[in-house]
């Protein structure tokens, strides 16, 4: 596949052994053609998490179909009796969308709104009015991998990523213990931020700026606490220590919810599963930004906290990183202006920047490889 549109001397410079490496060039931060680029090998051609299996079926009335995105490719998900599955979202007869992008659907069939023709849930076709459908199969819907882990829905929109056990790797062993799977959504909040989505990102892996940014964090858990991990799979991350008085990530320090069992009660793991999907697993709950690009220099994100059935108040977890949310995308934006800057120059890593070194690295060469590179992460 081609390479993306940036320098490839900018590349191999990002590459070099950590000590030495620079960041990426602007051009991977304000240029639309690498936003395009993006969008199709990154997260069309990585598993892109669609939400959660709660949020396919709705609340109330029964959702069967439902129409995301995932990079630049619509993506139709239905949900059948052996669970969801996806395809690609477009009728087999003249091209058009089977459902507008963020619509929903509760029919126990998939019907064109152009010429009617009309599919199962399992992708069958069912009906073509006025004409033969042709040989038995010939024209169902494209089908398209998906996967659910710990409550997550998946989808490789390209059909190119590697299994998904395998894009996970030793990520599986660090989430599992927190049985996402079993928690619900208490609270969730919608943010739009003038960044690139990989700013976002990299500001995740390193608490190098929360001394000067985060006083409600560092109150609660020492900013150079914690170390990375560098293990198979397509995923970048590390740990961080509570305080001693600290039970968890509040304001206080106090919990108001409850130990989830398996999980670390001293620690909070912060990873990212790439392209998007970052999980931050506490002692009592566990949180995560979903990111999606909306152009080289605006970023929305989901953002959601997973409770255990029977908390009655979120607010204590919400509002802390309500707070330390806000003031990270006030960095993240000053950081995009910074970049936009035509005296931007890329600077090099401290040596506390390992989780942002690999995740940098990692972007470097699915830039020049996208399929080799995801693929070779994955071990």
């Amino acid at each position: 596949m081609d390479a993306a549109p940036i320098d490839t001397g900018d590349l191999l410079a990002a590459l070099r052994a950590h000590g030495e490496s620079v960041m990426l060039p602007a051009t991977a931060y304000t240029g639309a053609d690498v936003y395009a680029w993006e969008r199709r090998h990154m997260f069309a051609g990585g598993w892109t998490c669609v939400g959660r299996t709660g949020d396919l079926t709705g609340a109330g009335a029964a959702i069967t179909q439902r129409a995301v995105q995932a990079g630049d490719v619509g993506v139709l998900l239905t949900v059948t009796d052996g669970g969801p599955r996806a395809f690609a979202n477009v009728c087999r007869h003249r091209g058009h969308e089977l459902l507008p992008i963020g619509g929903a659907a509760g029919h126990r069939a998939v019907v064109c709104p152009y010429h009617g023709w009309s599919y199962r849930l399992d992708g069958g076709l069912h009906t073509t009015p006025g004409l033969d459908g042709g040989p038995a199969g010939a024209l169902d819907l494209v089908e398209l991998p998906l996967a659910t882990w710990h409550g997550w829905v998946f989808v490789n929109a390209t059909g190119h990523a590697p299994e998904f056990e395998r894009y996970v790797g030793a990520l599986a062993g660090i989430v599992a213990p927190y049985r996402a799977e079993d928690l619900v959504v208490g609270a969730r909040h919608t943010y739009e931020v003038a960044a690139n989505w990989k700013i976002i990102v990299e500001n995740y892996h390193e608490c190098y700026h929360c001394p000067l940014i985060h006083p409600e964090l560092c109150r609660v858990s020492p900013p150079s606490s914690g170390a990375n991990w560098d293990l198979p799979g397509a995923w970048v991350g590390g740990s961080m220590e509570l305080r001693e008085h600290a039970e968890t990530m509040s304001l206080s320090g106090r919990s108001a919810g409850v130990p989830l069992p398996g999980a670390d009660p001293r620690r909070v793991q912060y990873v990212s599963l790439f392209p998007h999907l970052l999980i931050s697993a506490h002692p009592d709950y566990v949180m995560t930004h979903r990111l999606t690009p909306l152009a080289p220099d605006r970023t929305a994100i989901e953002c959601s906290w997973l409770f255990p059935p029977g908390v009655a108040d979120p607010s204590y977890a919400v509002d802390f990183w309500d707070v330390t949310n806000r003031e990270d995308w006030a960095a993240c934006e000053s950081v995009q202006r910074g970049v936009s800057n035509p005296h931007f120059r890329p600077g090099p890593l401290a040596a506390g920047e390992d989780a942002v070194y690999q995740w940098v690295t990692l972007l470097a060469r699915i830039y020049l490889d996208p399929v080799g590179a995801i693929a070779a992460a994955c071990g």
